[in-house]
């Protein structure tokens, strides 16, 4: 499961590349660049959230499978 989530990073790192490029390049306007990155970025935050889930779980001991997807309200308001 670890390699199908760092797949999909993969993925969602491209898609981000591609709306910046189209943006660049005047395919995409502003506010819909601006609207589709956001959903990618909080894609990308629960990737890495439930990776980082995983790897801790694994780390103690515990069921990596247990993780869970958590909503983008949540991952996108931690502290850094």
């Amino acid at each position: 499961m670890d390699q199908d989530i760092q797949n999909r990073i993969k993925e969602l790192i491209e898609e981000e590349h591609k709306l910046r490029t189209a943006r660049g390049e005047g395919e995409i306007s502003a506010g819909e660049e601006q609207s589709r990155l956001g959903s990618v970025e909080a894609q990308l935050d629960q990737c890495w959230d439930l990776l980082r889930q995983r790897r801790a779980k694994r780390q103690y001991g515990e069921n990596p499978n247990e993780a869970e997807v958590r909503s983008p309200d949540v991952v996108e308001n931690y502290l850094e």
